[in-house]
């Protein structure tokens, strides 16, 4: 039997974490965020970092207790079965598989603006935030880089990796720094008549649309490598939380410099107007920090490809665990026999990447979709880790989160909260994004001739049922979130709260302990094992 290798340490989990985090979203991030919220933007990332942490809280205990390949998208039929299993599952990979070619895309916007004499062709890359064939060409080679640095070995992934997220981090230190001493303007914080000058619905529409979620969904990357972490009892918690709270401080430090380094005179008319192509690249040119330019010009491809390449690595891990739970056909399960680094289901997300790349040329579009099934995928884990308090009282637990019992209800509301501040009609998508990935559960559930399918769709109805009533309340729900304003502002979030918490409670009653909670004890009693040996080296 082919075994993932266990070669990660707790460093190189954090790593991994982080340079998922710094991605593209601190290249345009803070601009968007700034455009769509004003100076109030820092708040958003201070709301993004809560609702992620009480999210990433019950992830860490469920990924020390199961530290396996593509853990996210294991979990929740552990606890619910096959049917709402698949749907987290299928909507945590497409959130995942997308970013890849979203961090290509960046790239490429910030390559399209080289100011250089010798670069000219490079601003046909893209048109109108949209990429050029020019464009898709550049994009697809650096998706087979990606796919080249993982194609071999965990230990070259690990080390490529660590060494570009030092990069990631240098590189918006000297951002955060040269901004804030050559160009901060402190009257850009308190110009107008409000710090929120596009009302304070605008701060809670950036955590969902600006970049702001689909940045923090880095925290997954150490969760999706547990099955290679040398010691993931302590590592991943560790990985999980630092990364989110490193994370958390550069972006805020970032969009303070952000909004501190524009010239007042292009915010007179508001910060919707704030129009760039490379943001901070367009600010250091404004500034006259050349030697900052060409850094950023460069980190425009390290930042990027640093996380395109890290999800290259986790969605095969992904892939690997969906197959293992018989949503994808076995020749995506094989690993190589000597790398152990399964090859197929690299080969079919490349295939998906592409396919993203060429249907949603760019950056904002796919960071949308990349949010919305984010949430989704999201919603289980609180469900997941408080079920199996429940139903498996006898599993080996080396991290045990104290207040769980508030935090993940908590965790839950806020996932729901988030999802509507992402604005109707964009919410409506959710179903599209399940309807597509069913009928190959339904194809998978006829091969097995419908073996429980009755117990699992009961289980799962919940989810089902909670979309729609989430999708209905978005679209009555207030005009400043995009609905029709039947559902007045306030009103519309107390309503979500309420729902949110009534659909938390059925959920915990819908689970169970499934057969697959039966193979996962397996996994969890391993882990015991090697604990408890260890413990016993050290006497």
């Amino acid at each position: 039997m082919n075994h993932l290798h266990r070669r990660m340490g707790t460093f190189a989990l954090m790593m991994v974490g982080l340079g998922s985090i710094i991605g593209s979203g601190w290249l345009f991030g803070a601009w968007r965020a700034a455009q769509i919220a004003g100076p109030a933007a820092i708040l958003s990332w201070l709301i993004g970092m809560v609702v992620i942490l009480f999210i990433a809280l019950s992830y860490s205990e469920l990924g020390s207790m199961f530290p396996e390949a593509g853990g996210m998208v294991k979990y929740t039929q552990y606890s619910h079965d096959s049917f709402i299993g698949f749907i987290a599952a299928w909507a945590n990979w497409i959130a995942i598989v997308s970013v890849i070619p979203v961090e290509a895309v960046a790239s490429v916007q910030y390559m399209s603006s080289w100011p250089w004499e010798w670069a000219k062709w490079t601003t046909h890359l893209v048109t109108k935030g949209v990429l050029t064939t020019e464009g898709l060409m550049v994009a697809s080679v650096l998706l087979v880089i990606y796919f080249l640095l993982n194609y071999w070995t965990v230990g070259l992934f690990s080390k490529a990796n660590t060494f570009i997220t030092v990069f990631k981090i240098v590189i918006p230190g000297l951002t955060i720094g040269a901004l804030l001493f050559v160009g901060f303007h402190s009257e850009n914080f308190t110009s107008g008549t409000s710090i929120a000058p596009n009302g304070w619905a605008s701060v809670l529409t950036a955590v969902a649309t600006s970049g702001i979620v689909f940045a923090f969904n880095g925290f997954q990357s150490p969760i999706n490598m547990a099955g290679e972490a040398k010691n993931p009892g302590r590592s991943i918690p560790i990985a999980i939380v630092g990364s989110i709270l490193i994370g958390t401080v550069i972006y805020v430090l970032l969009q303070i410099s952000f909004i501190g380094a524009v010239d007042p005179s292009m915010i007179v008319n508001g910060w919707g107007h704030l129009n760039f192509n490379s943001p901070f690249a367009d600010l250091a040119i404004a500034l006259g920090i050349n030697w900052l330019v060409l850094i950023l010009y460069a980190d425009a491809f390290v930042s990027p490809s640093g996380t395109g390449i890290t999800y290259t690595a986790t969605t095969s891990r992904m892939i690997y665990g969906m197959e293992k739970n018989k949503y994808m056909p076995s020749v995506l399960g094989r690993l190589h026999p000597i790398y152990g680094v399964p090859r197929p289901a690299m080969f079919f997300n490349l295939a998906v990447s592409f396919i993203f790349l060429f249907l949603f040329r760019g950056w904002g579009v796919l960071a949308e979709i990349i949010s919305v099934a984010t949430l989704i995928s999201y919603l289980t884990g609180p469900v997941t880790v408080m079920t199996l308090r429940k139903t498996g009282t006898d599993l080996y637990r080396p991290l045990r989160i104290k207040g769980l019992s508030i935090i993940a209800p908590l965790g839950f509301v806020f996932a729901s909260l988030t999802l509507y501040w992402a604005r109707w009609p964009l919410t409506g998508q959710v179903l599209f994004i399940i309807l597509i990935g069913l009928p190959i559960y339904f194809y998978y559930q006829a091969k097995s001739k419908w073996k429980g399918f009755g117990r699992n769709v009961k289980a799962g109805a919940w989810m089902v049922v909670y979309l729609l009533v989430m999708m209905t309340i978005s679209c009555l729900g207030s005009d400043k979130f995009g609905g029709y304003n039947v559902i007045h502002y306030g009103w519309d979030m107390a309503l979500i709260t309420v729902v949110s918490l009534l659909f938390y409670m059925w959920a915990l009653k819908s689970g169970f302990e499934t057969e697959f909670l039966e193979d996962a004890k397996k996994i969890n009693d391993e882990l015991r094992t090697s604990s408890q040996e260890a413990a016993s080296s050290k006497e």
